[in-house]
């Protein structure tokens, strides 16, 4: 039975920082042609992919590589502001994927996260083999970069940049076959760049209901209260999920809380607030080619949050119940109805909105 999950209604303009800046409401054209024309694109989706028929579904994917688009290693200084471990330290995992589907009848569009830990067959991969729906980038991108070595005849930025198209490639076509949805276009952001659009914010106001420390593992140490963030505790701040009550579930709140303070921000100062964040997009976003984002983003009327069930197992598909999952989400059939034999338990893949003062959320 698909475990019980709710839909979250949010007045945004998008689901990610990194997209935020492309589609806010009202961007000027020339910021635009200014990202457009300098941001990287990627081939990875093929004109001949399956495509959405009453829509436009984006696929995000935030991967925990430290390197940059050429491969390049951040600087001591900057490694050491991650709190991430060494510089190759978790590959290539995408270990944030949402799909948003925007409607074409104008309705709210969904946001659907997809768990890092559903065990799901990784196409694009040699052999396929059924492992955790994350691994795929670094897999693909591992075996490209050995037949290009083989092949011989390119220096280590092409192969950086060949081996993450194949691995972008294996993303959108394992979660498009997993959740049964075409993917159209693809944004893409890693840990580094994550810290570094943060960094051009210059600062973000948060609220935690209580005080929070994981300093082994993501660096947190906040106390309780409305606090300004710099990059290096934005990015401990939407990491975190250890000594939060609810793990991963809390993480994505958090996400959420933070992404809502940036339109806060940019509601309240104007994208004035928002344009030093351009010059660091094109040096650490990845977009599909051929999407025009601001057409895209002006159909935008608001976003639904969700996170999908984990349905897929080592020894067992998931395909099937995610498929059913992605159909009740995007309103295509009715959830189902909970037992009345016993109250349902509590659900751990669950995404509520927090309470807001002043466009500022308190989270866990």
């Amino acid at each position: 039975m698909l475990r019980k999950f709710s839909l979250v209604a949010a007045r945004t303009t998008w689901t990610a920082l990194a997209v935020a800046v492309l589609v806010a409401s009202g961007v000027a054209w020339t910021t635009y042609r200014d990202l457009d024309t300098g941001v990287r694109r990627s081939h990875a989706i093929p004109a001949d992919a399956p495509r959405s028929e009453n829509g436009f579904t984006v696929l995000l994917i935030g991967l925990t590589t430290r390197r940059d688009l050429d491969g390049g290693a951040p600087s001591d200084e900057v490694l050491a502001e991650l709190h991430a471990g060494d510089v190759d330290r978790g590959g290539y995992n995408a270990n944030t994927l949402i799909l948003v589907h925007v409607p074409s009848d104008g309705s709210p569009a969904t946001a659907m996260s997809v768990p890092r830990d559903n065990y799901a067959l990784l196409h694009g991969v040699p052999g396929t083999p059924r492992e955790k729906i994350k691994e795929a980038y670094g897999r693909a991108k591992e075996a490209e970069e050995e037949r290009l070595v083989a092949e011989g005849g390119y220096d280590a930025a092409e192969l950086e940049w060949r081996g993450r198209e194949a691995g972008r490639r294996a993303q959108v076509e394992t979660v498009r076959e997993f959740a049964g949805v075409p993917v159209d276009a693809l944004a893409e952001l890693s840990l580094a760049g994550f810290y570094h659009l943060a960094g051009a914010l210059d600062g973000v106001e948060v609220c935690l209901k209580k005080a929070t420390s994981d300093l082994q593992f993501s660096g947190a140490d906040f106390p309780a209260g409305r606090q300004r963030l710099g990059a290096a505790q934005a990015l401990a701040f939407v990491r975190q999920r250890h000594g939060l009550p609810h793990g991963d579930l809390d993480r994505t709140r958090r996400q959420q809380a933070f992404l809502k303070a940036v339109l806060n921000r940019a509601k309240e100062h104007g994208l004035v607030a928002l344009g030093p964040v351009v010059d660091v997009a094109k040096r650490n976003v990845v977009l599909s080619d051929g999407w025009d984002v601001l057409d895209l983003g002006g159909k935008v009327t608001g976003v639904r949050f969700l996170t999908l069930p984990i349905t897929g197992h080592p020894d067992k598909d998931g395909e099937e119940a995610m498929r059913a999952a992605v159909d009740v989400a995007l309103g295509r059939v009715a959830p189902p109805k909970p037992s009345s034999s016993k109250p349902a338990p509590p659900s751990t893949s669950t995404t509520t909105a927090p309470p807001a003062t002043d466009g500022i959320p308190c989270v866990d």
